[in-house]
């Protein structure tokens, strides 16, 4: 039998549909997986075939499963329908079909997992939290009051918040994750999605609305995750991008509304009037040592709080615009998220998060599912991992 007759029968229309469908370019995967660009077109023109190694690779590459690549035609999936993207693009052109697949694989990924957790709920004999029908807003309501009546009904006091020690201030977002994951929200960790140039998503459903943020500086964490939960607020899902002083219509009012109800979530007016006497009218500009040391003391960034005083009318909108925002984009690119957590398995915690993980934990001490299943849902491959887990929270 010649080598020829021992190829395998892969399906060239699958290749070349599993590539596509990830957005990258014949160059890029040949690239990846050390080939030819000649040869990947070759591949999916049916001139020649991959071999077994090669062929694992590409479903790898495309996060496909392998023996897809020999259906006799190519696989029926319902495509995910990606949320509003209310990102902006300073001097860039909108994303390419490479990072709209990403987004979409990010979107995906965030579905399962409140799945999961829905199931995981049903297995446990219980009933999914309800989102308060009491925080429900738009965006003619006024943020102050919207700010003020979600931080009564987390049980988010002020008081905590401003007196955090210094050296612990970088912990509030997960005191806030925490928070906002008691109000039935599931709240997910992405890094994956600041390198797509957004902070956050939203994925407003009913139950167990959905909530990612991505590695940024903690007090940008902060600034998102009260963003996004200003979402939740509206009921709108979205993409969202850096904060700004936005419009008054379409989707610019609902992220300049969110952007808003973020910074009087995190920074209430009373209290920022306690420390900084108000102007008579907003002034030309404000000592930026001034814009940070208010933001270390409400433990969030200055870009949030520089927002929050034009909007309380300490300063105009003007220095923002022509001094501040070109700073604050440059900090926020050359961000370098702090170092990785005390234990592989807290990794695993950190993308879940507490209220899923405790989910999984709960179901797994109790005998509903198995360990195996437990550590499918974590997305863990090691069992000692899954143990560490159990052992450094309690489950």
């Amino acid at each position: 039998m010649s080598a020829a007759d021992t190829q395998l029968p892969y399906n060239p229309r699958v290749l070349e549909w599993a590539r596509v469908r990830t957005g990258m370019a014949a160059d890029e995967v040949a690239k990846k997986i050390n080939v030819a660009t000649q040869k990947v077109m070759d591949w999916e023109s049916g001139k020649s075939k991959p071999t077994t190694r090669q062929g694992r690779m590409l479903a790898a590459s495309y996060d496909r499963h392998f023996l897809e690549f020999f259906s006799d035609s190519i696989p029926q999936m319902s495509e995910v329908v990606l949320v509003p993207d209310y990102r902006t693009f300073r001097g860039k052109t909108a994303p390419g079909p490479k990072e709209k697949r990403s987004m979409v694989a990010v979107q995906e990924w965030a579905e399962e997992q409140r799945l999961n957790a829905l199931a995981i709920i049903e297995e446990l004999g219980e009933r999914p939290p309800v989102f308060s029908q009491n925080l429900r807003f738009s965006v003619d309501d006024d943020v102050d009051l919207a700010a003020e009546v979600s931080r009564e009904a987390m049980g988010l006091k002020i008081e905590d918040q401003l007196q955090l020690k210094k050296a612990l201030r970088y912990t509030f977002p997960e005191i806030l994750r925490d928070k906002i994951e008691g109000m039935g929200i599931l709240v997910l960790k992405q890094s994956g999605i600041t390198k797509l140039g957004a902070r956050g998503i939203c994925l407003f459903a009913e139950p167990l609305p959905i909530i990612v943020f991505g590695s940024e500086s903690a007090g940008a964490q902060a600034f998102t995750l009260a963003h996004e939960f200003g979402h939740v607020l509206l009921g709108s899902s979205g993409i969202s991008g850096q904060p700004r002083l936005g419009g008054k219509s379409g989707h610019k009012a609902i992220e300049d509304w969110c952007n808003r109800f973020a910074s009087a979530f995190l920074a209430p007016s009373r209290s920022i009037e306690r420390v900084l006497q108000k102007p008579t009218k907003p002034s030309e500009k404000i000592d930026t040592t001034v814009i940070g040391n208010l933001a270390e003391m409400f433990a969030m960034s200055r870009h949030a709080m520089l927002i929050r005083l034009i909007g309380l009318g300490y300063v105009q909108p003007q220095f923002y615009w022509r001094t501040m925002r070109p700073i604050f984009l440059k900090e926020e690119e050359e961000h370098t998220s702090f170092g990785r957590p005390q234990y592989y398995g807290k990794r695993y915690v950190n993308a879940k998060g507490r209220f899923y993980t405790g989910l999984v934990m709960s179901a797994w001490s109790g005998g509903y599912v198995t360990a195996h299943n437990a550590a499918e849902y974590m997305g863990i491959k090691n069992f000692e991992h899954l143990k560490d887990i159990r052992e450094d929270y309690g489950f």
